[in-house]
């Protein structure tokens, strides 16, 4: 009798912890986001701001330029066709600054840590990124999510993410929802995230 109920126990045990498990299509999270990492050339003031105008430029040429993306593949394949425009467009910015530094683009994988946003969450692990290193990229960074477009559309998080085909499990998971299930599934899919990457 005693092994029985410590066996029905752990089988209860089992079933609750994999009721709050990340299943394989909320891994999906890492392969629908694209991230924007743009590192300043020192931690100067100056430099700081100038890190931020080159920022400026190129979200406005995103909003264009990712406007008829459909899905994160289509993305990617548009940022991979112009990222000798977004080079140009960020040495551009930096010429009328008076600056004399130039920008290094990369779309590549990046390892991130756990980052909070003003509408959402996003889980530590290996993302898309499209990363701007100005000069030596030795100060303080700036990161956003160039895809879905919350970078300059923060107040529409939930509609792009639906637009991107995130399910509704998955942006309860991404916006922190007050269910004790979906903040242990955010925190297994960070420890996933850190642990595979």
């Amino acid at each position: 009798m005693k092994y029985l109920v410590t066996f029905t126990c752990l089988v209860l045990a089992c079933c609750l912890f994999c009721s709050f498990m990340p299943n394989a299509a909320d891994h999906v999270i890492y392969d629908n986001t694209i991230r924007l990492h743009v590192l300043a050339n020192s931690d100067s003031e100056h430099d700081q701001s100038v890190k931020l105008a080159v920022r400026d430029a190129v979200l406005s040429e995103m909003e264009t330029l990712l406007a008829c993306a459909e899905n994160p593949d289509d993305a990617v394949t548009v940022l991979s066709e112009n990222l000798d425009r977004i080079r140009e467009l960020c040495n551009e910015a930096l010429v009328s600054l008076g600056e004399n530094l130039t920008a290094t683009v990369i779309l590549s994988e990046e390892k991130y840590p756990t980052r909070n946003y003003e509408a959402m969450s996003l889980p530590a692990g290996v993302y898309k990124s499209l990363r701007i290193k100005i000069g030596a990229a030795e100060g303080q960074n700036w990161w956003c999510v160039l895809y879905p477009a919350l970078c300059t559309n923060v107040a529409k998080t939930e509609e792009s993410l639906i637009k991107t085909g995130f399910t509704p499990d998955q942006i309860e998971i991404l916006t922190n929802g007050e269910s004790p299930k979906y903040k242990i599934k955010f925190k297994i899919l960070e420890i996933f995230g850190e642990t595979f990457s």
